[in-house]
Order: structure tokens, then C-alpha cells, then sequence
């Protein structure tokens, strides 16, 4: 028993009213004998009664404490030795000093004493740190348990949580999932058939869908024409996931037989215990899948996570003059709503991005509205210096050239930021203007990916396109006609179409002959885009002793790669994969060379039967099926080409 208990601060106040009593009594003597023996004899009993039973009630409650600390005792030890939690206590060495039985049990051993404790599991290795988490998770066999480490103690807990871990499992495997379906182009095929062959189409498309969803246990519901919604759980989502959405096969290559082909684009929400949120979640995914081009699969879930599926075929021209001319309203009203247009394309531009955004001033001119091109003249190669050099011999047109610091002293609230030929906030010039910007708009040839402008008042983005000069052309169409392009404007946006159709030879649908048609009739000099397009002999020397590293892969892939520690232009870069492509046997090409930004930076292109985009993405970079590029922070060519192999390998593992 403690000192403290047996001071028992109840005896002060008994003392007291006792001494209290005996002057009490000596008091009642002194007037009265009778009375002070009545009240003596009263006091005495019952203070005498209050002593014995304090000190009754000590005896009591010592015997009852003492009872209590033996059974607590033996409930301590039996817990450590019958409750369901592995109990190990490591000496400094990491080897097992005492185990209870249940820690023995946990590893099918009679007793742990003495045995290393790494022996056991290797995941002890990770787990017994100072800076780690408290709680982590050891498997054993098929349990689960929660390991906590009392670094200090060298203590260890580990609690059996193999039944929560299913119950989450199967919560997260029942979360409800919903998905948009879009026949990409229904509503376009079906207006040049006959009422039986759409009916045919119809019910074919229809039977193909539901097939799926049945086979699947998925609920699918026609909504519109060419839509349908569908409602199924993560479980199904992650067995979808594995079969690469094998319906975008399906329907692409059973409809191919009654037409042209149908597509199929699916937007896909997960993550979420909302309705509401998993429904946007779906049509985002969905808007991303369009803005890629379509054919293809996005799964966005709630912690802004995305994943894509398919596209493997290259996107058919499908946009239409109607929305070309809707587009071209709606930035005429933007730029007649501001006092200054600003135009800025990506870091290095090419010749597209130069000649999109004097195409895009141009349009500003016409409305009245003075338009600037945002430049930075320390990053341009060779191609579009003579370009440069050209614009100078027009004074009008190169005093609109300006660098983005001169753009935020001008920009103001009603000024209107074009940014033509990219989407990634990363990507362009100068990221500043962005920020700043209160009104933007985006103009795009690229597949959209997950990094994008945010805040846009209107994005054109059509991967259908050759190039952004092409789809700037088309609006240009549509703009007021108190001005024609000049030769120089003409030329220029012409130029673009060149570059990124490789003179008319990839990604050139008809709607690009009539752009370049337009620009022709406007003046452009063909003449002078070959002057511009013209390449020195040292360029060419480089790329070819870019070539003589070529090594070629399975299945036709050839990678080539630069020298550590020299810069090569991004330009040549891109060349050297456009060259390697036209070899034969070769039906994908990689270029890996040190950019002048000390990144690693990595051109792909294909014939189409390898998805560089996909490849790229990968890899944090983003294109088109057969022309895309990264960049990679690595130290070395050599990591680069190591990371690349790697996910190549990985895609044909997949079979995609």
C-alpha cells in the first residue's frame, strides 16, 4: 500500500471534530455534571463508531485493492499469453528476446525465442525504421497484419486484420461504376444509307453492346441514337481493364463489314460514393476521349487519376464546316469583346506554331482589334529564323512580334491570350501569361491530354487535323472580309501545313488540300516555303551521324540515339525520326538525343502499328498515334533508352 494511501486525509477532520468534543465536554462539566456526562457519553460513542469504521474502511479497501492488483496481474499475463495479438520483443541485434504464443502461432513455429527476426519475413527489413509509419501492413500466407513498432521499446504488435482487409476489398470491389458509350460517327455514316442498311447497322451496333454488357454483368440502357449509359462495379471494371475493352475491337472490326467502320469512344467514372460525382466524372472522361481523337477508353476517378485504352486507329476526319464556321463566330465575338489579342504557341516553336498564331493575329486585324505574336527570339531554330528574317522586310507585321515580357506590361483584364498549337500549360512559351491571362482560348491539332489550359472561354481541338495552321485557316474563312491575308501571312501559315504533313504525305485529309488551296489562292508563295524549309549541310551531317546509331528492335522498331553531354535541336531530332521512318523494314522510330534545357528529349513516330502516342504518355509525354515526343529528366541517353525499351517491352507484352 502506498505512503499516500495511508496518510487517509479523512482522519484530519475526525481529529478535529474530536478535540473539538473533548472541549466541548469539558465545557458542559463546568456548568453542569448530568449534562456534560450526557453529552461525554453520546460524543464518545459515536466518534469512537466514526474511527472504527474509517479504519474498517481501510482495511476494506486495502484488501480489495490487493485483490484487484493480482487479478489485474493475471489478466496482463493472460492476455499476453491467450489474446489474439502477436507480441515480439527484439534485442539490439533484431533477434527475438520473447514471443507470445499467438506470435508463434502467426508463423507456424513452437517458440520465436532466438530466432533473427529478418529469418521470418524479409518485410521486417522495410518496416523497422525510425521514420516510418506507425501502422503497416505484414503479410503471412493468405492473413493480413497490422505491425505497429515501438522503435524505443524494440517492441512489436501485430494485429490479425485479414477479415477487415476482405470487407474492404469487397467495398471497394462492389463501388459502383458508370460509363458513357458514344458511337463515335453513327449520326455521319448513317446519313448516306438506305432506311434497311441503318436499320441493319442500327441493330447490329445495338446487339454488339448488349452482348457485352450481358456477358459482363454489366446494365447497359440505350439513351440516344448512338449512346448508351452503363452501370457496373469496380470488380467488372478491373476485369474490363485486364481485356483492354475488347468491345472498342469488336465493334470497329464487325461493323467494318455493313460500312465504313464504327467507333466507339467510352467515358468512364469511378472512385466515388456519389451519383452525381461518378455521372461527371464520365462525361469528362468522355469529352478527354473526343478531344483524343476517339476509338478509344477513359477511366477518370475522384482523385483525378486517368487511365486510357485503345487508340489504335488513327482518327478520321469528322469535323464539319457547320462547326468550323460556329467556332469562328464565337472567336470573332471574343475578339471584338477585347482591347488586345496576344498569341503564343509552345517553347521552341515550329513553323505550325508560328504560322497558326500570325494566322490568328490576322483574324484579330480583321475584327479591328490590335493582335500580337508572343515570341521568345532565343528560342527559335533555324527554319523559322528565315521566317523571322522574312517577317522583318515587313515592318507592319514584325512590330507584332513581341517577347512575353513586353505582354504582361501590356496585358489588361479585357485582353484575350490565344494559345495555338498545344493544350499543356507546361508546354508554352511562357507560363506567366497564362496565369495572368482572364480570358484564354485554346486551338489544337493535338490528342488532348491530362494536362491541360484551365479556365479556357473556348477550346477548338481537333486531332482529326494535319495542323493548327490548317484549322486556323478554316476560321480565318469565316472572319469579316475588310482584309485579305498577304503573301507573307499566306506563306507562312502554308508552311505549317508542310511541316507537320511532311509536304502532304501524313495525316492529310481533303479538308487539308482546301486549306492549302485558300492559302494558295491568298498569295502563299510555294516557292519561298521551300526556301524557308531549306537545311545546311552541318544539319545534315548531324543527322546523319544520328542515323549511324540506329538499332533495330523487334518488330521493325528503330532507336537512335545522341552523344551525352551535346546538344542537339529539337527539330533535328524530330527529322532523324521522320528519316528513319522511310527506311525499309522499319515501322516505328525513336530518337534520343540531350536537349539545350539538359533534358533527354525523344521523338517517336509510326506507320500505325505501334501507338507512340500511347508510348509517350508513358513516359510523361503525349502526341498523336504516329508522331509523338517527351522530354525526360534523367542524367544520361543511356537511362532513357533504357526507360523507353522497357515500356515498349511492356506495351507488346500487353498486345496492344
Amino acid at each position: 500500500m502506498t505512503s499516500f494511501f495511508r496518510k487517509r486525509a479523512i482522519r484530519y477532520p475526525l481529529a478535529a471534530v474530536s478535540l473539538l468534543g473533548v472541549l466541548a465536554a469539558i465545557f458542559l462539566f463546568m456548568l453542569s455534571f448530568w449534562v456534560g456526562l450526557v453529552y461525554t457519553v453520546i460524543f464518545f460513542a459515536l466518534i469512537g463508531s466514526s474511527w472504527k469504521i474509517e479504519e474498517q474502511t481501510y482495511v476494506d479497501t486495502e484488501k480489495h485493492i490487493e485483490t484487484m492488483s493480482y487479478r489485474m496481474k493475471k489478466v496482463g499475463e493472460e492476455a499476453l499469453l491467450e489474446l489474439p495479438i502477436g507480441i515480439i520483443l527484439l534485442n539490439d541485434k533484431q533477434v527475438i528476446e520473447w514471443a507470445n504464443p499467438y506470435a508463434a502461432k502467426i508463423f507456424a513455429e513452437d517458440s520465436l525465442i532466438g530466432e533473427e527476426l529478418f529469418e521470418l519475413s524479409e518485410q521486417f527489413r522495410s518496416f523497422l525504421k525510425d521514420d516510418v509509419p506507425e501502422d503497416l501492413t505484414l503479410t503471412v500466407g493468405e492473413r493480413s497484419f497490422r505491425l505497429t513498432y515501438k522503435p524505443a521499446d524494440r517492441l512489436i504488435y501485430l494485429f490479425d486484420v485479414t477479415k477487415k482487409r476482405a470487407i474492404e476489398s469487397l467495398y471497394y470491389a462492389d463501388r459502383t461504376v458508370i460509363g458513357i458509350l458514344l458511337v463515335d460517327n453513327y449520326d455521319e455514316l448513317a446519313q448516306t444509307m438506305d432506311d434497311q442498311t441503318r436499320s441493319q447497322l442500327n441493330s447490329l451496333v445495338t446487339s454488339l453492346i448488349n452482348s457485352w454488357g450481358t456477358d459482363n454483368g454489366i446494365f447497359v440502357k440505350r439513351v440516344a441514337s448512338d449512346r448508351f449509359l452503363a452501370v457496373f462495379n469496380e470488380s467488372m471494371l478491373n476485369e474490363l481493364e485486364k481485356s483492354k475493352f475488347a468491345i472498342l475491337d469488336d465493334v470497329r472490326e464487325k461493323t467494318a463489314k455493313q460500312s465504313n467502320g464504327l467507333t466507339l469512344s467510352i467515358g468512364v467514372g469511378a472512385g466515388s460514393p456519389s451519383l452525381t460525382e461518378l455521372g461527371e466524372l464520365a462525361q469528362s472522361s468522355l469529352d478527354l476521349v473526343l478531344g483524343r481523337g476517339g476509338d478509344q477508353v477513359a477511366i477518370k476517378r475522384s482523385d483525378g487519376k486517368l487511365k486510357f485504352f485503345g487508340g489504335k486507329t488513327n482518327p478520321v476526319e469528322k469535323r464539319t464546316r457547320v462547326r468550323a464556321r460556329v467556332i469562328s463566330h464565337a472567336l470573332r465575338d471574343l475578339i471584338q469583346g477585347s482591347d488586345q489579342i496576344f498569341v503564343m504557341g509552345h517553347k521552341m516553336p515550329d513553323m505550325d506554331a508560328i504560322g497558326a498564331a500570325i494566322g490568328v493575329r490576322k483574324m484579330a486585324r480583321m475584327n479591328n482589334v490590335p493582335g500580337y505574336v508572343v515570341v521568345n527570339f532565343d528560342e527559335l531554330d533555324a527554319s523559322v529564323h528565315r521566317l523571322i528574317d522574312e517577317i522583318e522586310q515587313d515592318p507592319d507585321l514584325y512590330e507584332h512580334f513581341i517577347h512575353p515580357d513586353e505582354v504582361l506590361a501590356k496585358m489588361t483584364d479585357r485582353s484575350l491570350v490565344v494559345i495555338v498549337d498545344t493544350h499543356k500549360p507546361s508546354m508554352v512559351i511562357d507560363e506567366r501569361v497564362i496565369d495572368k491571362a482572364e480570358k484564354l482560348v485554346v486551338i489544337d491539332h493535338h490528342r488532348r491530354g491530362e494536362e491541360f489550359v484551365q479556365n479556357t472561354m473556348l477550346v477548338y481541338m481537333e486531332p482529326y487535323a494535319s495542323s493548327t495552321a490548317e484549322l486556323v485557316t478554316e476560321l480565318i474563312e469565316y472572319q469579316p472580309k475588310n482584309e485579305k491575308l498577304t503573301m507573307l501571312e499566306s506563306t507562312a501559315m502554308l508552311a505549317g501545313i508542310v511541316v507537320d504533313t511532311k509536304s502532304f504525305t501524313l495525316r492529310t485529309g481533303s479538308r487539308t488540300f482546301e486549306a492549302a488551296s485558300y492559302l494558295r489562292t491568298n498569295g502563299a508563295d510555294t516557292i519561298l516555303v521551300q526556301r524557308l524549309l531549306k537545311e545546311n549541310i552541318e544539319t545534315y551531317v548531324e543527322r546523319s551521324k544520328l542515323i549511324e546509331t540506329v538499332e533495330i528492335m523487334d518488330g521493325g522498331i528503330a532507336i537512335a540515339k545522341g552523344d551525352n553531354g551535346e546538344p542537339y535541336n529539337s527539330v533535328l531530332i524530330a527529322q532523324t525520326a521522320d528519316i528513319l521512318l522511310t527506311m525499309q523494314g522499319v515501322s516505328a522510330s525513336f530518337v534520343i538525343a540531350p536537349r539545350s534545357d539538359g533534358k533527354i528529349g525523344i521523338s517517336a513516330r509510326s506507320l500505325g502499328e505501334l501507338n507512340v502516342q500511347r508510348v509517350m504518355e508513358q513516359l510523361g509525354g503525349g502526341g498523336h498515334l504516329t508522331n509523338a515526343a517527351t522530354q525526360l529528366t534523367v542524367d544520361s541517353v543511356e537511362l532513357a533508352e533504357s526507360q523507353l525499351k522497357q515500356v515498349i517491352l511492356d506495351d507488346q507484352e500487353r498486345g496492344e
